[in-house]
């Protein structure tokens, strides 16, 4: 199996006629980490749901690959099929579905029919991974996301993308409201799945999340495009000096696409 990679190419992604992808290019390889940080309002969380296929987002222009297909030619079950996955900043809660029978049903579309994963095999594999995420078992008889904490669900997104093996992460602000505790918990998970079959983007405000994933790469995104990229270190500077540094240093205006990024 080839590693995974994702091609971004000047992408424009409009909601409602009004643009917030101005011409965004990115490329993700496997092995590799990746934060996206910025501002509120510059289409951070919009270049998320884009890639998944959010009928709301439109796509005007642009060109995006996944392991060589036209990932934006895909539905969004087919993009899942593919191995993308995304942890939402707003894990919606689903009455009357467990967290077990979800995780399985959602492994079992990933695999040819008579393939199926065998019950044995799925409990033994959900319970090893709640207890690295430090999960109470019962958890996986509740229903999905129903009545969870804020970091519970969380959490919830980081099991199902250990459960789902996909080859992309794409991890929305998943630290947002987490404390400390819970903060190293979800790091643990994803420093879990580091490999060479497998990449992951993650969107973030705060440099704290990256004191325990170390990013191979962090970008600058405003107005809708990445102004500016380094290392880790980069995201240490913006911890300490905020974002008007890099906009005197490129010019740039005070300006917010005015959505939420």
């Amino acid at each position: 199996m080839s590693a995974p990679n994702l091609k971004i190419e000047d992408l424009r992604v409009s909601i409602e006629d009004k643009e917030i992808i101005k011409g965004l290019d990115l490329e993700i390889n496997g092995g590799e980490i990746h934060a996206i940080m910025g501002p509120n309002g510059t289409g951070k969380s919009t270049l998320s749901a884009a890639l998944m296929g959010h009928p709301k987002y439109e796509v005007t222009s642009g060109k995006v690959t996944f392991n060589g297909e036209d990932l934006l030619d895909m539905e969004v079950d087919e993009r899942a099929q593919a191995g993308l996955f995304l942890a939402m900043q707003y894990p919606s809660e689903v009455s009357g579905i467990t967290n077990a029978d979800f995780l399985r049903s959602a492994i079992n579309a990933k695999r040819e029919e008579g393939d199926e994963i065998s019950l044995m095999k799925f409990i033994r594999e959900l319970d090893k991974k709640m207890d690295h995420l430090e999960m109470d078992n019962a958890f996986a008889h509740r229903y999905l996301n129903e009545g969870f904490s804020g970091g519970e669900k969380k959490r919830n997104e980081i099991l199902q993308m250990m459960m789902l093996e996909p080859k992309l992460a794409i991890l929305d602000e998943i630290d947002s409201g987490l404390d400390i505790d819970a903060l190293k918990v979800v790091a643990k998970g994803v420093n879990e799945m580091r490999n060479p079959d497998f990449g992951c983007l993650i969107i973030t405000h705060y440099q704290r999340l990256l004191n325990y994933i170390t990013p191979d790469k962090v970008h600058v995104m405003m107005q809708g495009r990445i102004v500016k990229s380094g290392g880790p270190e980069l995201a240490q500077r913006l911890e300490a000096e905020g974002y008007d540094w890099i906009k005197e240093e490129l010019g740039i205006k005070d300006e917010t696409v005015g959505q939420e990024a």
